[in-house]
């Protein structure tokens, strides 16, 4: 290799330059590169240039392969033949392995891919939020959410407020912490959305590649910034609260959104509550039917085993028929009894004192340690005779109540317990 100038071979080493090795003449002081081209050639280059003339990559490219190419097919009539040939010793030139290795190889793929990232950033979008943050706040699920309608990815979030106002409190801190923007805004009346209109109508200068936008505000004056936002192209979600909810409205569609602040999640629509209500009701209705066929086969068991212990009964024999015969006469006899004796009359006070002892006894047999009152005692009669026991004092003369008779009546004894009297008998104590 010689130096480009002179033509002087003396020269040593003097850094890189675009990833190439730079080399200093020590003759005339010139800095040259290192040539990827093969001696013979460079020499070929430098003799018809005097040293002086610089040749583009394709023309030392195709110089390199013409000086390789048979003298035979140099040789071959016709431009376009040659110009063919050329083109296959250069797609096997550049295919070949050692084409990978070149740093003019490299140099090319990083141009190449410098220019596809450019190109990517162009066409894809992103969105961006702007808060009030003096008139509404946004929590991470909120955010979330909104970041989860939109189809651009959320990367900008921006807020506006008096930073100083102590009513803000560390709301700075954590908006800061979750990737916001804080704009300052000074003290004033509708001072935050001043700012955010005057942002808004330079926002595609910042961001070019902005294709979606949320305004957060409360304020019915952002009005005119979103006319102005969906004048530019962009598609605006103005977000305002009412209540425990957030309202997300699509300016370009009409569309809205709601979200709930407590429970944290979407909130449906009419529409689709009632297709819920409805699939509820058609779940029900076959858990009920379900329920109804179950219980017709229990049923229909039952009966089944019915007429068997019916067959049963008839092919018993004629010993324990008649045993089965006599027991259920006595059975009803003795209902019979009862019931006459039940209905029985009270004509007299003795009657009735009886009557009452027996009770008195019966209760006393099955639950002696429980207390036995007025009330309750008043109630059996009733069961007994069909009558209240003051209808039966008063037809029998006895009192005007049935509780100044018992009061009154040697055979028992009244004991308050609270707003009742416990009832007991002389044969009880």
């Amino acid at each position: 290799m010689k130096c480009p100038l002179c033509e002087s071979t003396s020269y040593y080493k003097n850094g890189r330059r675009n990833d190439q090795q730079n080399y200093l003449c020590k003759n005339c002081g010139k800095q040259f590169l290192e040539t990827a081209l093969p001696d013979s050639l460079e020499g070929d280059l430098l003799t018809n240039s005097n040293g002086h003339t610089k040749l583009s990559m394709t023309d030392a490219a195709e110089l390199s392969l013409v000086k390789n190419l048979p003298e035979e097919k140099i040789a071959e009539k016709g431009l376009g033949s040659f110009n063919f040939k050329l083109a296959e010793e250069l797609l096997q030139m550049i295919l070949s392995p050692d084409w990978l290795e070149y740093s003019v190889f490299r140099q090319l793929l990083l141009k190449i891919q410098q220019n596809n990232e450019i190109k990517h950033k162009l066409e894809t979008g992103i969105s961006l939020l702007i808060l009030d943050a003096e008139n509404l706040k946004l929590d991470i699920n909120s955010e979330l959410f909104l970041a989860s309608i939109c189809e651009y990815p959320l990367q900008v979030k921006i807020a506006f407020a008096n930073w100083k106002n102590p009513s803000i409190g560390k709301q700075d801190i954590e908006l800061y912490n979750r990737g916001y923007q804080l704009f300052h805004v000074p003290e004033g009346k509708n001072s935050a959305d001043a700012k955010m209109i005057a942002f808004g109508a330079c926002v595609l200068r910042s961001y070019p590649t902005l294709k979606e936008i949320f305004v957060c505000s409360n304020d019915g004056i952002l009005n005119h910034l979103c006319n102005e936002l969906q004048n530019q192209g962009l598609i605006v979600y103005w977000v305002r609260r009412q209540g425990q909810n957030l309202y997300i409205d699509n300016r370009n569609t009409g569309k809205s959104t709601h979200y709930s602040l407590p429970m944290a999640t979407k909130v449906t629509s009419f529409e689709k509550v009632i297709d819920s209500i409805q699939d509820l009701i058609k779940t029900e209705e076959e858990s009920i039917n379900a329920k109804l066929n179950t219980l017709v086969d229990v049923a229909t068991l039952f009966q089944e085993r019915c007429e068997i212990n019916i067959k049963h009964n008839l092919n018993q024999p004629e010993k324990e028929k008649s045993t089965a015969v006599v027991d259920n006469s006595f059975t009803e006899s003795i209902k019979d009894q009862e019931k006459q004796e039940n209905l029985t009359e009270i004509s007299t006070g003795k009657i009735l004192d009886k009557l009452l002892l027996k009770i008195i006894q019966d209760i006393q047999n099955k639950s002696p340690k429980n207390k036995l009152s007025v009330s309750t005692l008043g109630t059996e009669i009733r069961k007994i005779t069909g009558e209240s026991p003051n209808s039966i004092i008063e037809k029998l003369n006895l009192g005007s109540s049935f509780l100044k008779y018992l009061k009154s009546s040697p055979t028992f004894t009244l004991k308050p317990n609270g707003k009742e009297y416990e009832v007991t008998a002389l044969f009880c104590e």
